[in-house]
């Protein structure tokens, strides 16, 4: 869900290390090593650095990659020196705190900063990009502002070989026609790349979009496997964080990889409950 038209104060001050981090080797990248072909993916809209109280969530998403095992984080919602989040560059923050290699897609110039997408990995990101979702008309909210999407390439330097990973964030709008076409745009995105030779293709993100909408039918109809119904331990819920009553947050796949197992982590460090996705490669 979209945070721009809820304005909060700024933090003062900087957010710190967190202790373990500070002593530890985790403040430094972690080199890649072989896992039998398993990748772990968490996916989380992480509300610009806030839970659903408006509380400072860093220490928790940090928490959270760090205790899921996770390899590759996809995070949507993510401030760069934007003023209500005291002006931290989140990315680089957690990049700090986990030390995994990060690259932001800065989707949306705000408050003397960017707001867009982050993608998190534990090996050595070769590649990106933030590829502009254009629609038409512009998306015009209240005050007659724009919020432009993007989508956030990157090429990641895994155990056998590199794999090809798409990041983004959905417009929010009840009115799903600017949805439509951002969703037709992520597709073509990654049937280029596989045209390209380029496989396996990862695309994940906030959809915001249930599975039995229109937006999601076209990206499976496109070839994009959405891997919860293959792997998923439940209903998959993940909006509000409470009281979860949608599935809106996505993992597909475009050739050369199968799911092993899927769930949603039952934490409050943002509005949106993560999901964390175990996938193989087939090279």
């Amino acid at each position: 869900m979209s945070v721009l038209p809820r304005l909060r104060a700024a933090r003062l001050g900087r957010l710190v290390a967190t202790a373990a981090c500070a002593v530890a080797a985790a403040c430094h990248h972690v080199p890649s090593g072989e896992r039998g072909g398993a990748i772990r993916v968490l996916v989380l809209n992480m509300h610009a650095g806030t839970d659903a109280a408006g509380r400072d969530n860093l220490d928790r998403v940090a928490a959270l990659v760090r205790e899921t095992g996770a390899d590759l984080v996809l995070l949507q919602e993510v401030d760069s020196a934007v003023a209500r989040s005291g002006r931290v560059d989140q990315p680089a923050e957690l990049a700090r705190r986990t030390g995994f290699y990060a690259r932001f897609g800065n989707a949306l110039a705000y408050q003397g900063g960017g707001y867009g997408v982050a993608t998190l990995s534990r090996w050595p990101i070769t590649d990106a990009r933030l590829v502009r979702l254009p629609v038409d008309p512009p998306q015009e909210r209240a005050g007659g502002s724009h919020e432009p999407r993007g989508v956030l390439e990157v090429t990641v330097a895994a155990p056998g070989g590199p794999l090809h990973v798409l990041n983004t964030h959905l417009d929010p709008s009840a009115d799903d026609h600017w949805r439509r076409q951002e969703a037709d745009s992520v597709l073509s995105l990654a049937l280029t790349a596989r045209a390209g030779g380029v496989l396996p293709v990862l695309v994940g993100g906030d959809f915001n979009s249930t599975p039995d909408s229109e937006v999601q039918a076209r990206l499976r109809a496109g070839g994009l496997s959405d891997l919860w119904p293959t792997c998923g331990e439940g209903d998959g819920l993940t909006y509000p964080v409470e009281q979860p009553v949608k599935r809106i947050d996505y993992l597909y796949a475009l050739g050369g990889m199968t799911c092993e197992r899927a769930r949603v982590l039952e934490s409050d460090a943002s509005d949106h409950r993560g999901v964390l996705f175990t996938v193989w490669l087939a090279r």
